[in-house]
């Protein structure tokens, strides 16, 4: 099931880097760690599930056979801060180095992706997005909105320039070589512009 991070704690629960490592492998609620606080995630809504199943499986698809692979919301990134570490769940990662079958991680990350929604939006805009740019292997972050059709790519290679696509665009990964379609990426997606789409294509 797709996971989006909700902070019900404001202050989250404050813990060591240890102890947030040694609890979260077995907890049956996932949680982001950030600035020595442990967030609580719950389950996404319908239309995040539905964008970010569709960004994985085109991603994994063009990606079978090949060096780099997809994973989605389950494997943390760690993110380097100067009192440590922070450890977050992106909604899609893609990984193009040699990952051990039994680890939690994906340290060399090349392309992340956030569906935003209204409790996230301030955090993967700002903190998350502070933080992603620093990594050195990162070279694409991808924010895909649910209530309007707009999808936001910041590439390293653009200077961490905002790049924007909306319906009838199309938008490359270049991290990766794929090319998709905005509707592709909103299929089944139930907002008011999808609905007016669809029923321009007499698909309603």
């Amino acid at each position: 099931m797709a996971l989006q991070p909700a902070y019900q704690h404001s202050e989250g629960i404050p813990m060591s880097e240890e102890d947030y490592l040694l609890t979260e492998a077995d907890a049956t609620t996932k949680h982001e760690y950030i600035d020595g606080r442990a967030y609580a995630m719950t389950g996404a809504s319908v239309n995040h599930g539905r964008l970010s199943g569709n960004v994985f499986g085109e991603i994994r698809s063009h990606l079978k056979g090949k060096p780099c692979e997809a994973f989605a919301t389950d494997i943390k990134i760690p993110l380097k801060i100067a009192a440590g570490k922070d450890y977050v769940y992106p909604d899609v990662v893609v990984d193009c180095s040699a990952l051990e079958g039994k680890s939690y991680f994906a340290n060399a990350p090349v392309l992340l992706v956030e569906v935003l929604s209204p409790s996230t939006r301030k955090l993967d805009m700002t903190t998350k997005l502070l933080r992603y740019i620093n990594l050195p292997s990162l070279q694409e972050y991808v924010l895909i909105e649910q209530d309007i059709v707009q999808i936001q790519v910041l590439r390293k290679s653009n200077g961490w320039q905002s790049e924007y696509f909306y319906l009838g665009d199309s938008v490359t990964f270049t991290a990766i070589g794929l090319t998709l379609a905005v509707e592709a990426v909103y299929e089944r997606v139930d907002n008011q512009e999808m609905t007016e789409y669809r029923e321009q294509l007499g698909l309603e």
